[in-house]
């Protein structure tokens, strides 16, 4: 394999890392001489068992696999925590080596936007609200630097994680508008036994915010059982922030009910195709996302 190594392999870390795109493509361009099927695995770093569940679902779909580290500036607000996310590439390194991951891809913000870069991907329709009305710019940041990787890496698959599933529809949209030769698959949100979807953010909690958090999900479940079963949303999403509020989160962003394909607000006595519940909210200094699918309920039709 071509790709550039780094002080890691000094530590005992056996994956290769690319930090450049050249570097990038000769080893694709070295599996794909070689008739094999590449996938890729996009990530923040900081990484946990749902991110390594990824990795493993790309195996599942390629013969060798990627996985990218870059903390990206552009998908970031003024006041959001990107000078605190967390950076731990070492680390992040050995988890996917032991993983399978066959490449690690990591470059700096230079290499990603160099000067004079002065171009932005926008994905309309299903980047408006939820996350697309508190997150101003995140979304256009999110596809400018998907597009970017996928284009760097040629994959044949590229896995994404449902729990950020806006993020996921919004990437589903780009590569079909653009007519993008890779198939997205989406993995399940890996959970805590007590429901709290796996999050690099999830450091940031509390011991006492900590053991709050597993309201949300609880109360998500309890809603989609409900849905399905032919309730109104409408009562059950306003008890459900009440609820939130009242276990002691300090803010319900939203909390609704969304086509689950074209994330789309469900009319309230129609729910006949698959929905999505869809929720952010803040415990301290924490912003915490999830979402449960809503299958057709029991009247429909």
């Amino acid at each position: 394999m071509t790709a550039a190594r780094s002080s890691l392999e000094a530590h005992g870390v056996p994956v290769p890392v690319a930090r450049d795109t050249a570097s990038l493509r000769r080893s694709v361009a070295d599996w794909r001489a070689a008739g094999l099927r590449v996938g890729l695995v996009p990530t923040m770093g900081a990484l946990h068992a749902g991110h390594l569940s990824l990795v493993k679902l790309a195996l599942d779909q390629a013969d060798r696999v990627v996985a990218s580290i870059f903390v990206n500036p552009t998908q970031f607000g003024p006041t959001e925590d990107f000078a605190a996310y967390p950076r731990t590439e070492a680390e992040d390194a050995a988890k996917l080596a032991a993983a399978g991951c066959h490449l690690l891809y990591a470059p700096d913000a230079a290499t990603m936007y160099p000067a004079g870069f002065a171009t932005a991907v926008t994905v309309e329709g299903v980047s408006r609200g939820l996350c697309g009305d508190h997150r101003p710019g995140h979304f256009q940041g999110v596809a400018t630097v998907v597009t970017k990787l996928l284009l760097q890496a040629l994959p044949d698959v590229a896995v994404f994680g449902e729990k950020d599933y806006q993020q996921l529809q919004v990437i589903r949209r780009l590569v079909t508008d653009l007519d993008m030769p890779v198939a997205v698959v989406g993995g399940p949100t890996v959970r805590e036994a007590d429901g709290l979807a796996l999050s690099s953010r999830n450091a940031y909690l509390t011991a006492a915010e900590r053991a709050v958090a597993p309201a949300l999900y609880r109360v998500m479940t309890g809603i989609a059982e409900a849905l399905t079963l032919g309730h109104s949303p409408a009562p059950l999403l306003d008890e459900g922030i009440r609820r939130l509020l009242a276990a002691g989160f300090a803010e319900v962003e939203y909390l609704e009910l969304r086509d689950a394909d074209t994330l789309m607000p469900l009319d309230a006595w129609s729910i006949d195709r698959p929905g999505r519940l869809l929720a952010a909210a803040r415990l301290g200094r924490t912003r915490l996302i999830d979402n449960v699918p809503v299958p057709v309920h029991a009247g429909a039709g």
